[in-house]
């Protein structure tokens, strides 16, 4: 009761002093219990009211704050507690209470100067708590993108006081403090060769070597020991043979975020860890649901640089709940979730509308980097994305002067691969026109070269610069060192000046000479064309076979003078007959089919690639007739009768004139 009324009282003076209350605390004789109140009511009166600066030293290198009566003997006259034992659990208790609550008082700090106010506030400092501070420290500069501590936090007195009490000597450290210390100063301390971070690693060493540190502090020591000394350190081998043998159902989420980020460093290792990562992998599937955004982002970023294509179960589950983060990642993480889709060839329905509703609402603040990947996703994945496109067509039009040369590449290629005008075409290709004019030269040859390509797929012939990709000069950038160009340069090209002939008749410069002409579109990487698909193929001529009533009257992959190869080409006659494969006098009509799988169009859509709709649009140009057989009209048919007339009527239909020989 008698405590009860001093603190009452104390609250009631207007000029009351921290300092003083505690002397005069101090000078009355106090137990246990004393000492307990004492610490809470100046952790109270702290909490309300910080004041200036103001940590105690009991010698230079601030070796521990002590509480001045902590280990006092009893007065004499003073009644002895016959249960020692119970009071000193029931201090320990209250100690370990007032570091949790430090602890959170830390975490709800936001910068470092209040930090450092706080700590000077306390009248006792142990050295979880000192550790805690610097952790904090580091966390909130790192938020503000700092590479390293300001100058004016090193050379902050109480920053100072921290460090010495952490270096004085790590040995009393506790294992969680010592590696919370490491943890802190790796990334952000001016100096990684400097007595403290030195002391810390070679106490951590020893700990490792007498195996006493848990997951949590082996975590925490192989990443810090990457950041200091890189990933050929020679303690990380034991570190991982040390985690190995531990039960992976004791790890925290954190420690196998942090594991794969040390094997993320040392991607060499791989082939030596494989098995462990496979369980972790397997592991990490349950952890899936309970990560965040940025935790989401380093799992696929880990696995995409340690190549686990093994692992497409937890790619799939990452991906099913990347849906809910994708409002929620920044543009980093967003860049790396993407990239690791496009790595895996993973691609969600969910995932792309969540993409699509983000990118519309935040077209005009996203990074460049971020928009080229949501690109690159959606060119690779084949992803007609209609808002999206439009939303970076709206983009390029407003910020096309901030792009770099390969960003400018990145934004405009999806368009032409996709076979899609955006609303603002007209502004985006006078633009992109402008930016070509007074920046040819910045483009690097080959990132030109396909830029204007793709332009061409979609009818934007880039004719005032034709003359300058045929012209001798440009060609031998192109070439570079090498003894010849490669066949993908050599395939753009051709058709670049295929379309030159064929569709841009005001265009009077120079020819590709004939040594940079491609023989085939049809090359292994499939640049230009897909190869037909096989099964659709197969039915298509046998119910040609069936209608035309012999294999002689077709023929199939027809390669032509022009670089394009025809699925099934049929000859007519100036009569309308049907004639066989092999002649080559009186062919009056060559019918050339498109057999056109789910390859040569978009997504789950109808609609072509642009370099399928390129090659139909060429061959009309050169006088074939162009019967184009896509797969959905295919595989509405019940029966080879229905296939017959369904063919019939796509070849015949329009020549009603037209006969086929029977048998």
């Amino acid at each position: 009761m008698a405590l009860i009324t001093l603190r009452r009282h104390l609250c009631h003076l207007s000029d009351f002093r921290i300092p003083g209350a505690l002397a005069a605390l101090k000078n009355q004789r106090v137990n246990h219990v004393h000492k307990i109140v004492q610490e809470h009511l100046c952790l109270w009166f702290c909490s309300l009211q910080p004041g200036p600066l103001r940590v105690r030293f009991h010698h230079a290198h601030c070796k521990k704050f002590h509480s001045e009566n902590g280990n006092d003997l009893p007065p004499v006259g003073e009644p002895v507690f016959s249960q020692v034992h119970d009071w000193d659990r029931f201090e320990q208790t209250a100690k370990n209470v007032d570091e949790q609550m430090c602890c959170r008082r830390l975490n709800n700090l936001s910068s470092s100067e209040e930090v450092l106010r706080f700590v000077s506030t306390l009248q006792t400092l142990p050295d979880t708590v000192a550790a805690g501070a610097l952790h904090r420290i580091c966390d909130v500069e790192k938020k503000d993108g700092a590479h390293r501590l300001p100058k004016e936090i090193l050379e902050n007195r109480v920053f100072q006081a921290l460090c010495d009490q952490v270096e004085q000597d790590p040995s009393n450290l506790s294992n969680a403090g010592l590696v919370t210390a490491l943890q802190a100063l790796t990334p952000l301390y001016a100096e990684p060769q400097s007595s403290l971070l030195l002391n810390l690693v070679a106490e951590c060493q020893h700990r490792l070597e007498s195996g006493s540190l848990d997951v949590h502090g082996l975590c925490v020591l192989g990443e810090s020991l990457i950041k200091l000394q890189g990933p050929g350190c020679s303690a990380l081998e034991p570190i991982l043979c040390q985690l190995q043998g531990e039960n992976l159902e004791e790890f925290s989420p954190e420690d196998v975020l942090t594991l794969y980020r040390i094997l993320q460093a040392c991607p060499e290792k791989v082939d030596q860890h494989q098995p462990f990562l496979n369980k972790m992998n397997n592991f990490s599937l349950s952890l899936v649901p309970h990560l965040n955004p940025k935790s989401m982002s380093q799992v696929l970023a880990a696995l995409v640089v340690l190549d686990q294509t093994q692992a497409l179960p937890l790619v799939i589950k990452l991906g099913k709940y990347a849906v809910r983060h994708v409002p929620h990642f920044t543009d980093e993480e967003l860049g790396k979730v993407l990239g690791a889709f496009i790595y895996f060839g993973h691609n969600d329905r969910f995932f792309t509308e969540a993409l699509e509703q983000h990118v519309t609402s935040l077209y005009l603040t996203l990074t460049p980097e971020v928009v080229s990947k949501v690109m690159e996703y959606c060119s690779r994945k084949l992803i007609l994305s209609k808002p999206i496109l439009d939303a970076v067509a709206e983009m390029f039009v407003c910020q096309s002067e901030k792009l770099s040369p390969g960003q400018i590449s990145e934004f405009i290629e999806p368009f032409g691969k996709l076979n899609y005008l955006p609303p603002n075409a007209s502004a985006v290709f006078r633009k992109l026109e402008n930016i070509l004019f007074t920046r040819f030269s910045c483009f690097p040859p080959k990132a030109l070269l396909k830029l204007l390509h793709s332009c061409s797929l979609i009818e934007c012939h880039p004719v005032n610069f034709m003359a300058k990709i045929f012209s001798p000069y440009f060609l031998q950038q192109l070439q570079g060192e090498e003894s010849s160009l490669d066949r993908l340069s050599l395939a753009h090209l051709t058709q670049l000046f295929l379309t030159a002939v064929l569709e841009c008749p005001s265009y009077k410069g120079p020819k590709l000479l004939p040594k940079y002409r491609a023989k085939s579109f049809l090359t292994p990487c499939s640049s230009l064309e897909t190869p037909v698909d096989f099964q659709l193929y197969k039915s298509v001529v046998i119910g040609l076979i069936d209608l035309l009533g012999a294999r002689l009257y077709l023929a199939s992959k027809v390669l032509t003078p022009y670089c394009y190869t025809i699925d099934v080409e049929i000859k007519l006659d100036e009569d309308g007959f049907v004639l066989p494969f092999t002649a080559d006098e009186d062919v009056h009509t060559r019918i050339a089919l498109c057999i056109d799988g789910p390859r040569r169009f978009c997504l789950n859509s109808r609609h072509l690639l642009g370099k399928e709709a390129t090659k139909q649009r060429h061959l009309n140009l050169l006088g074939y007739q162009v019967v184009q057989i896509p797969y959905y009209e295919i595989e509405m048919l019940k029966s080879r009768l229905e296939l017959v007339e369904y063919l019939q009527r796509k070849l015949f239909s329009h020549n009603p004139g037209s006969h086929w020989y029977q048998e």
